[in-house]
This record gives C-alpha cells, sequence and structure tokens, in this order.
C-alpha cells in the first residue's frame, strides 16, 4: 500500500511577487509544507514535469507568457497532472464560471483572506492524498487481478494442454492394436481443426476439435484382433462388429460431460461414421442431425485414409483421392464442408506432409472404422 506522505507541497503561480510572498508566508509556520514558485503557467508546467509530487496548485489567471486559463486547459488534459487540485486566486470575479468550466476545483478572489486560503489548500490537499491512495490501491489490485489472470491462463492453458496430450494418448492406444500410426491421428487432429476454422467455427470449437478428434477411433480398443487386424476385407457378419467401436468409444468416453474434450470426443467417436443422405452408422443420422464435429472429422479421416497406404492397399494417387471425396458430396459427405475442404487442399496437403508417416516403423494403415 501506498506510504503516507509526510509533506504538503504547494505550488504557486502568480506574475506579482508580492503576492507569491504572501502566499508563502502563510504557509511558513508549517514545517510540513513545501512551497514552489512560478511567475506564469509555462514555469509551472516545468516544475511538474520535473517530477515534483505537488498536492495542490494555487493559481492566478492574468499572467504573461502563459496565463492560468491555458495553464488549467493543458493541466485538465495531462493524465499526469489533471487530478492536482487548481485553486484560481484571481481579483476578477467574473471569470469564475470559465475557470471552474476548465476544470478548476475552487475560485477564490483577491485581496484574499489568508486563513481561508490555508483552510482550502489543506481541505484540497487531504482530497488528492485520500484520491491518490485510492488511485494506488486501484493500480494494486488491477496488476494483482493481471498475475491472478495470468496464473489462471498458464493453468488453463497446461489444464489443456494435458487434455490434449491424455487424448492423443487414448487415440494411440488403439492405433497401436489398428497397426496404425501415430500420424494419422495428429493429421486427423490438426486437419479437423483447419476444416473448423475455413467453417468459420469460434475459435475455442476449433480448439476443441482439435484436442478432441483423436478420441474418434478410440473404441477400436474393444474390437478382437481376428476382426481388427484381419488383412482381407471383412464379412457382413464382421463388419457388424467393426460397426461397435463408435458405440464402444462413446461408452469409453461417457460421464466426461464436465470436461469439454471427453465431450467433444464422445460425440466425434459416435457419430465420425455418420453420413449426410442417413445411410451411415451407428444411428443412421442424416444431415445436419449429425454434430458439426462429426461431419467435420468424418471428412478429413476418409481423407487421410484414401491417401495413406493400407495393410490390403497402396495410397491412393491425390487426383483418384479428391476425385472419390467428390463423389460422396451430399451422400457421404456435408457439401458446405466438402467444398471448403477441396477448395484448401493445400492447406491439408502441408497438414500431411508436416505429420508424415515416413518416420513411422509401421506405416500400413487399416481403413476400417
Amino acid at each position: 500500500m501506498m506510504e503516507k506522505k509526510n509533506k504538503m507541497v504547494i505550488l504557486a503561480v502568480d506574475d506579482e511577487p508580492l503576492n507569491l510572498d504572501l502566499l508563502e508566508l502563510a504557509f511558513a509556520e508549517n514545517t510540513g509544507v513545501e512551497f514552489l514558485r512560478a511567475k506564469n503557467g509555462k514555469e509551472a508546467l516545468e516544475i511538474l514535469d520535473s517530477g515534483k509530487d505537488v498536492d495542490v496548485i494555487l493559481l492566478d489567471l492574468s499572467m504573461p507568457v502563459m496565463n492560468g486559463f491555458e495553464t488549467l486547459k493543458v493541466l485538465k488534459s495531462n493524465e499526469k497532472f489533471r487530478y492536482i487540485p487548481v485553486i484560481v486566486i484571481t481579483a476578477n470575479a467574473e471569470e469564475k464560471k470559465k475557470a471552474l468550466s476548465l476544470g478548476a476545483n475552487d475560485f477564490i478572489p483577491k485581496p484574499f483572506d489568508i486563513e481561508e486560503i490555508k483552510l482550502r489548500t489543506k481541505n484540497y490537499v487531504d482530497i488528492k492524498h485520500y484520491n491518490d491512495f485510492l488511485r494506488n490501491v486501484t493500480t494494486i489490485l488491477e496488476e494483482q487481478v493481471k498475475e491472478r489472470t495470468k496464473q489462471l491462463q498458464e493453468a488453463l492453458k497446461l489444464s489443456k494442454e494435458l487434455e490434449y496430450e491424455i487424448a492423443l494418448k487414448l487415440g494411440k492406444t488403439a492405433e497401436f492394436r489398428d497397426i496404425e500410426t501415430g500420424m494419422h491421428i495428429m493429421r486427423v487432429s490438426h486437419g479437423s481443426k483447419k476444416l473448423a476454422e475455413l467453417y468459420g467455427l469460434p475459435k475455442e470449437e476449433q480448439e476443441l476439435i482439435l484436442y478432441a478428434s483423436p478420441l474418434h477411433d478410440v473404441g477400436k480398443v474393444g474390437i478382437p484382433d481376428s476382426i481388427l487386424l484381419k488383412p482381407e476385407r471383412l464379412t457382413p457378419e464382421e463388419f457388424e462388429i467393426m460397426k461397435q467401436h463408435t458405440i464402444i468409444g462413446a461408452k469409453i468416453l461417457d460421464g466426461g460431460e464436465k470436461y469439454p474434450v471427453l465431450k467433444a470426443g464422445k460425440i466425434i467417436a459416435l457419430q465420425h461414421h455418420e453420413r449426410w443422405d442417413g445411410k451411415g452408422y451407428p444411428y443412421g443420422l442424416k444431415g445436419e442431425e449429425i454434430h458439426i464435429y462429426g461431419r467435420i472429422v468424418a471428412i478429413v479421416d476418409v481423407f487421410d485414409a484414401l491417401i495413406s497406404p493400407r495393410v490390403y492397399k497402396p495410397a491412393f494417387p491425390l487426383e483418384k483421392a479428391i476425385e472419390i471425396m467428390r463423389e460422396g458430396k451430399g451422400t457421404q459427405f456435408d457439401p458446405e464442408l466438402l467444398d471448403l475442404f477441396l477448395n484448401n487442399i493445400e492447406s491439408f496437403l502441408k497438414i500431411k506432409e508436416r505429420f508424415s508417416d515416413k518416420d513411422e516403423k509401421n506405416e500400413g494403415l487399416d481403413s476400417r472404422g
């Protein structure tokens, strides 16, 4: 907190030396007063600019070089000086309203009463000290709020990073069994965020889908190896079991409603195989019945599967993959989202390049699910 100020600093501004002498004499008996003198507004501002912590200004209006009115305008427009009380002392009572309108705090006509000036000056100094104290407390509180806010933001950032790391680890548990590479979920994660950005989702949701999309295939941990790792095409019966990975994933993430990443991950795990035409699984949702997160991840996941090698096929050439994606417009995929995706295909290819499988040992990816 601010230490109590022991000295009263008074700045008297008058072009008449006798008036300055009288004012200084009025406060001479008080040893706790520092009396400063200026013969015009210019000198007064120079004193203030020098760093003097002035508590009150006793200001004459009629002065050469810079008069009281001009001085008032400068004082009250300057953030450093505007809170210093100004008591106008002048022989011209008609100028009172003008002075007050420019920000003067009080007005004393000449000839002045010494005791009145002393009392009014002390009152304004006390007010100034109190206001300084309040501003100081406010500044301290604002700094504390900034620091606490910064700490909370850092904690939130760490929490989000931790959630993302957990989501990646959970996603990878399925991929280790599914002989997919960890780069697949990184591509789906960053590609989904990019498509969410292009679609115009708020930044918070873009970040959320970045963190939640790695969980899209977490349910594959519940699929038997005989089906999950089968190198041939699945039989209809086996494919029905494979479809259950969406339900299993949602159950794994169930109960995490208070955690945004898990809540969004549950939606994505459950809905990323739904189709725009209603012929997807597990529930046959149609069009906008499918959550935007599910529609976004569906496009990014399928595209990555097409241009990546699988155990039973090589990667499709880019042109062929784009052709297949276009064929799914309005049937498998949300047409608006697909247009955004294909019109910005270079952005997604950069993500593919950034998170390449070339450094991974297992480059074969399973396409089921």
